[in-house]
């Protein structure tokens, strides 16, 4: 496995749906309804994965799709750690705990190692 393309895989991963969560925070129907917020964000992040899947194998590794979507997540997990949760929840009210105990974000995590994993499946595995 080659860890720096994927971490730079999750870093793009969480980029992503920071930027959804913000934007989608700033439109007047939506913003004020974190569960149309985090279906829209859980539509998307198969999107983002997609993506960053494809550029970690463009340089046609075969690293296991599971092992890559887990690094993957857990760098955007490392970073809510370090930036989200000190810099955007805690400054509205709002906790590590709360943060981590939403399902919405193991959904997320869910959805970005399955994608991975579907991309590898389908593109990777026995090419």
């Amino acid at each position: 496995m080659i860890y720096l393309r994927g971490i730079v895989s999750g870093l793009f991963v969480w980029s992503c749906v920071s930027l959804s969560f913000y934007v989608l925070g700033n439109i007047p129907i939506i913003k004020d309804s974190f569960l149309i917020q985090a279906l829209i964000v859980m539509i998307c992040i198969s999107l983002y994965a997609f993506l960053a899947a494809q550029f970690y194998y463009k340089k046609e590794y075969q690293t296991n799709g599971i092992k890559l979507g887990i690094l993957m997540s857990g760098t955007a997990l490392l970073l809510d750690v370090l930036i989200t949760v000190p810099f955007v929840e805690i400054p509205n009210g709002r906790s590590y705990q709360s943060f981590f105990s939403s399902p919405v974000l193991w959904i997320l995590v869910f959805t970005t190692v399955c994608t991975v994993y579907f991309y590898w499946n389908k593109n990777i595995k026995g090419h």
